[in-house]
């Protein structure tokens, strides 16, 4: 059921009862770290400052994503009638809701919060992903299109945009962007004076909330959405690279310039990660293997099977391992980011990380020189003897120093990886799910193509990364049976996009069934 079905029962359904007509009934729907909380309080704050008696509770809850809480504010001018005031929102009564992510209006919408004679809706458009949203193999993420379409049927007034990016880009938080689109949308009998006074009076982060605020409030009151635009094109950032290695990469630079056309964003964006992975020579081995593939190819196709394999070429040479993740969980660009998210401006608030590991006996022969290695994974005992070294999670507190150098250390082993069994295996499975896709392009191109494609299902690491590797051996083991099938590529695409539905695998065993009944 959509959300404008859900709604049809709803209209006609809401007679508000006159004698709350002094009661504003509104609630914020908000997720950890948003500022829920201080939202709430300064509109609590703002209607008591202003002549208004005041309520407000919270409700916690963790169904849709850790950290969900409902704010809930009633008010009514003060009088000598003392008002009742409720706990919770009901269906069909909340005059103002304030949703701070896009999925929470559809909720709210969904739960009959929002209704088209006396509801105004003030939402940030931006997404926070829901935890069901990020457990789908393939993509997850829900339609925002839809809540979208159903907040013009549902809400009588609507304040959209962005409110994250304007609180991210006035250095604040989402809470003041959402007080300043209220204010904004005048849907509060108070003056923008009153609202800026419950700020100055809260007294933590006045300034960037004055200056998020200020800027919601003018987008709200102008009724327009800001425009943003990304800085820079595709091959604007460059990897990380030593100055001795600067010529290197200006050589490689100009072997993008030889690709085709179509291929060369794609080929670029490849570089650059497979670069920033090991180092400019794993860079050339990238481009040789792409020079492979355009061989086989032709303009006459536009390209398609290079553009592609440009893309998940560069996914399977840049896999994750050890070396890999403590990498990237030791470079200062993440440290910047979490400071940042976390509101951490001085070197005086101390910010404690905690990284959670929990290496399987898999990984840890992975690292061993791949003849090694292989002995060691061939040996039931001794993989048994690493599971009662290794497995078991580890918490490793990089904002101390030994912590931090270990993970260092073991991400600056770049050099050794190439020795590794897991460099090995991953090269062996590369050329032979390469070789297979060309060697496939000369009968049927498109069924080519989807080969190429089914590299997506192989991805993360550790149980992530073996659940994607078994099905992207059982999607391709179905091509003999495919092959010669004018609509093979198609069943190929079905069964890619199968697998990508659910973590266990039920829809792809059902579409393996299927082809077999016709095969």
């Amino acid at each position: 059921m959509t959300i404008q079905e859900s709604l049809a029962p709803r209209l006609s359904d809401n007679v508000r009862d006159e004698r709350l007509g002094d009661i504003i009934k509104l609630a914020v729907l908000a997720v950890g770290g948003q500022g829920g909380g201080v939202l709430g309080g300064w509109i609590e704050a703002l209607a008591r400052a202003n002549g208004y008696v005041a309520q407000a509770t919270s409700v916690a809850g963790v169904a849709q994503r850790t950290g969900a809480t409902v704010y809930y504010i009633e008010m009514a001018p003060r009088s000598d009638r003392a008002p009742v005031f409720s706990l919770m929102p009901a269906a069909g009564d909340v005059d103002i809701m304030v949703a701070a992510e896009m999925m929470e209006a559809g909720r709210a919408i969904l739960r009959g919060f929002v209704t088209p004679d006396r509801t105004v809706l003030i939402a940030s458009t931006h997404r926070a992903l829901a935890v069901s949203e990020k457990m789908v193999p393939g993509d997850g993420i829900a339609n925002a299109d839809e809540v979208r379409a159903a907040i013009g049927v549902a809400a009588k007034q609507s304040v959209l945009f962005d409110m994250d990016r304007v609180a991210i880009e006035n250095g604040s938080v989402i809470s003041a962007s959402l007080f300043g689109a209220l204010a904004g949308s005048g849907a509060l009998p108070f003056p923008r004076s009153a609202f800026e006074a419950a700020i100055r009076a809260g007294g933590k982060g006045v300034d960037a909330s004055l200056r998020a605020f200020n800027a919601a409030a003018d987008l709200a009151e102008a009724g327009s959405t800001p425009a943003y635009v990304a800085k820079g094109g595709a091959g604007a950032v460059a990897p990380d690279v030593p100055l001795r290695l600067a010529g290197a990469w200006a050589a490689l630079q100009a072997r993008l310039t030889a690709l085709p056309e179509p291929v060369r964003d794609m080929a670029r964006a490849g570089l650059q990660k497979v670069v920033d992975f090991q180092d400019p020579a794993y860079g050339g081995l990238y481009l040789d293997r792409l020079a492979r593939v355009q061989a086989a190819d032709s303009a006459a196709q536009d390209w398609a099977l290079t553009r592609e394999a440009a893309k998940y070429i560069a996914n399977a040479m840049a896999y994750d391992d050890i070396i890999r993740v403590a990498d990237l969980k030791t470079r200062a660009s993440r440290f910047a980011r979490i400071k940042g998210e976390m509101g951490v401006k001085d070197d005086k608030r101390l910010l404690a990380l905690t990284e959670f590991f929990h290496p399987r006996a898999q990984e840890v022969a992975g690292m061993m020189p791949a003849r090694m290695g292989a002995r060691w994974q061939g040996d039931p005992k001794r993989m048994a003897q690493l599971d009662r070294w290794f497995d078991k999670g580890r918490r490793i507190r990089t904002h101390r120093m030994l912590p931090f150098l270990t993970l260092w250390f073991l991400g600056g082993m770049r050099g050794w990886r190439l020795k590794t069994l897991r460099h090995a295996q991953e090269v062996a499975h590369l050329e032979d799910w390469l070789a297979l896709s060309l060697a496939e392009a000369p009968a049927d191109y498109a069924l080519a193509v989807e080969m190429i494609r089914c590299r997506r299902l192989i991805k993360g690491y550790s149980d992530t990364h073996t659940r994607g590797l078994g099905k992207f051996d059982r999607v391709m083991g179905m091509v003999p049976v495919l092959r010669g099938r004018a609509d093979a590529a198609d069943w190929l695409r079905r069964l890619r996009e199968a697998a990508l539905m659910d973590e266990e695998g039920k829809a792809l065993d059902g579409a393996i069934a299927t082809v077999r009944t016709f095969a």
